[in-house]
C-alpha cells in the first residue's frame, strides 16, 4: 500500500535493519545465542537490551509480556479475560501435566494475552500471542480470550490491534481447537461490519489455524523481517505437490512481493507504525 511505504519511509540506516554496534563483550558466565543470520555469538543481556534484535537486524522471538512493553504505554495495559484457562475435553493423555509444565515455564496461564491498551496515546484492544506456550498454539481458551476481545471492541467501538504467534490449532483439543477458527472469524466480521479497524503483525512463525483464521483477517496485516508465515509446512507442501518451492517461499519477504501482506515493519518502527495507522483510522471514523 502506497501510505503504508509513505509512512515507514526509513530514516536512517538503524531503520534500514542493520547498523554499527560494538562487538558484543561476553561474560564467560552470561549465557548467549547465536545468530542464524550473521553468526555471532551474543549475550542474552545485549539481546533483551536491543527488543530482541541482532546488530545485523535479524528478529528474535519475544515473548508476549517483552512485545506488550515495547508496544503499549508505560501503565497502560489492563489485562481482560485471564480467567479463561484451557481444559482438556478429550482427556489427551499427559495435556494436563504439560499446561501445568507449560504454564509454569512461560509464567502464563494461556497462549494468548488480551486486554486494552494505548499506542503512543491512541486507545484500542490488544493481544499479543505468546510462543513460549505450546508454540501459541490455538486451544479452545485462545479462541475464547480472542473472540471475547473482538465483542469487547464492537461494544465499546475501538481497534483492535493483533500480534500473532502459532504453531496452529492445539492437536491435544481436536475439533474443539478447529472450531475457533470459525468463533474468532465470525466475531472479526462483527468488529468488521460495525466499521472498525483490525491491525494484524504477523511475527515468526505464524502458520496452521491461526493464519488460515483471524492472523489473515486484519484491515492491515503487517509483519516483521523474516517471519514465516503459511498454513501447512513448506515440506509437506513439497511432498504433496512434487514440485520444488520458491526461495524465501513462506516468508514475509515473499508474501508482500505477493500481494499477502501490506508491509514490513521492523520492530523498532513498529509501534510508531502502529500508532499512525490507529491515529488515521480514528479520524476517518471520527468524520463520518
Amino acid at each position: 500500500m502506497a501510505i503504508l511505504d509513505f509512512l515507514f519511509q526509513p530514516k536512517n540506516e538503524l531503520e534500514e535493519g542493520g547498523r554499527s554496534a560494538l562487538p558484543a563483550q561476553a561474560d564467560e558466565s552470561e549465557p548467549e545465542k547465536v545468530c542464524p543470520n550473521c553468526h555471532k555469538s551474543i549475550p542474552l543481556s545485549r539481546i533483551w537490551a536491543e527488543q530482541n534484535l541482532c546488530s545485523c537486524g535479524y528478529h528474535f522471538r519475544m515473548n508476549a509480556r517483552q512485545r506488550l512493553a515495547i508496544t503499549a504505554d508505560a501503565g497502560t495495559f489492563a489485562p481482560l479475560f485471564d480467567e479463561v484457562s484451557s481444559s482438556d475435553p478429550l482427556s489427551f493423555p499427559g495435556y494436563r501435566k504439560k499446561l501445568e509444565t507449560t504454564q509454569v515455564s512461560s509464567r502464563e496461564n494461556e497462549a494468548v494475552i488480551c486486554g486494552t491498551a494505548r499506542i503512543e496515546g491512541e486507545e484500542c484492544c490488544l493481544f499479543i500471542m505468546e510462543p513460549y506456550f505450546m508454540m501459541g498454539s490455538m486451544g479452545s481458551a485462545v479462541g475464547e480470550r480472542i473472540t471475547r476481545l473482538f465483542e469487547y471492541a464492537t461494544e465499546r467501538r475501538l481497534p483492535v490491534v493483533g500480534f500473532t504467534v502459532s504453531g496452529g490449532a492445539r492437536m491435544q483439543e481436536g475439533l474443539v481447537s478447529l472450531m475457533q477458527m470459525a468463533k474468532t472469524s465470525a466475531a472479526v466480521r462483527r468488529h468488521s461490519d460495525a466499521g472498525l479497524f483490525y491491525l494484524t503483525v504477523l511475527t515468526d512463525p505464524t502458520t496452521g489455524g491461526v493464519t488460515a483464521s483471524f492472523a489473515m483477517e486484519g484491515d492491515i496485516i503487517l509483519a516483521e523481517p523474516g517471519a514465516v508465515v503459511g498454513f501447512a509446512g513448506a515440506r509437506v507442501i513439497e511432498q504433496t505437490t512434487r514440485k520444488a518451492l520458491p526461495k524465501g517461499f513462506q516468508t514475509a519477504e515473499f508474501l508482500l512481493d505477493h500481494g499477502f501482506i501490506d508491509a514490513i515493519a521492523p520492530r523498532r518502527t513498529q509501534k510508531k507504525l502502529i500508532s499512525q495507522l490507529l491515529s488515521m483510522h480514528r479520524e476517518a471514523r471520527d468524520n463520518g
